[in-house]
């Protein structure tokens, strides 16, 4: 005769189990990507990834999250250090990362991984319309916003002025406000100009043209061509005209591209779900912000990339037939 008390509770068991089993082939698996500020793209650029990668966890139990950061030098120090899993960066930070130039100087991260290129940055700049700063050059001698220490767009000026022999010296004072702080810093006469690289439209830029009376800075002549010459990570840039108040005409810069890295540490298995999930959703990755709206699946795997590709990346590139 069977013990049907006996049988329920082996039977309980046994469900267990199995449920125990099931859930660990797709055990949850955490992953964060590094961004920037909250008023900036990468921050709503990275949840636009996780919300891709997301959409499929119960498939393969990897969940992402994103974090606000110091930004593209930080984010780089941070997958370092194995506190991040991913980082949005711009594309002059990786190549010095990878090659120990610049911030990197006798200390190149050869474990950073590219995992593809996004949407093109402008350096831009914003003044007061009361500085009269319509040039580059006419910021010497003024308070200029440089950006917090980590920044991309600090790493990019520091590119800039160095190129020329000169530092920040130029102006008469040097903040460090990261991009949330900077706008109302320059609207409340705190500084006369402030210093972003970022893809456009920008709600940091938005806020700062439409807050009080400025004016997009043009960054042209011999210096910035000389980069362009230099470096194959920069390129001509042009902030359109009639995006931000009071700026109807366009204004011509150069700028860098953002992109996504990794580190040999970062599981193959997490790169290829997360490349996986934007690639086969590309058309609603693009809509999801307008900085994104021109990527294409070739030029993601192309401009801006130093590092070598993530074995994951590169696993889904070639099922796909977008690498040989």
């Amino acid at each position: 005769m069977i013990n049907l008390k006996k049988a329920l509770t082996v039977g309980a068991a046994t469900a267990g189990l199995t449920l125990a089993m099931a859930g660990s082939a797709t055990a949850n698996q955490f992953i964060t990507i590094g961004t920037g500020g909250v008023t900036g793209v990468y921050y709503p650029v990275g949840g636009a990834i996780c919300r891709l990668v997301n959409a499929n966890r119960a498939d393969h139990g990897i969940r992402c999250s994103v974090e606000s950061t110091g930004g593209s030098v930080f984010n780089v120090n941070t997958i370092r250090a194995g506190e991040l899993d991913f980082g949005v960066v711009q594309s002059d930070v990786q190549y010095n990362a990878i090659e120990g130039k610049a911030q990197f100087e006798n200390n190149a991260y050869g474990d950073l991984r590219a995992v593809f290129a996004l949407h093109p940055e402008a350096f831009t700049v914003v003044a007061r319309s009361d500085a009269n700063a319509r040039t580059f050059s006419d910021l010497e001698g003024k308070r200029v916003n440089i950006g917090n220490p980590g920044s991309g767009q600090r790493a990019t000026l520091e590119a800039l002025l160095g190129i020329q022999n000169r530092t920040t010296s130029i102006f008469s004072q040097t903040s460090d406000l990261v991009a949330a702080q900077m706008a109302s810093a320059m609207c409340d006469n705190q500084v006369d100009a402030i210093i972003y690289v970022v893809g456009h439209p920008s709600g940091a830029i938005q806020e700062a043209t439409s807050t009080c009376s400025s004016n997009l800075v043009s960054v042209t002549g011999p210096a910035v061509q000389e980069l362009l010459d230099t470096f194959p990570y920069y390129a001509p840039a042009t902030v359109p005209g009639g995006m931000y108040r009071g700026n109807a005409e366009p204004v011509e810069t150069f700028g860098v591209a953002a992109t996504l890295v990794a580190s040999t540490s970062t599981s193959d298995e997490a790169v290829y779900q997360l490349v996986k999930g934007v690639f086969e959703n590309l058309e609603a990755f693009r809509n999801l912000h307008p900085a994104l709206s021109g990527l294409t699946r070739e030029g993601m795997i192309g401009a801006g990339l130093s590092a070598p590709f993530h074995p994951g990346a590169e696993r889904y590139y070639r099922e796909v037939g977008l690498m040989d």
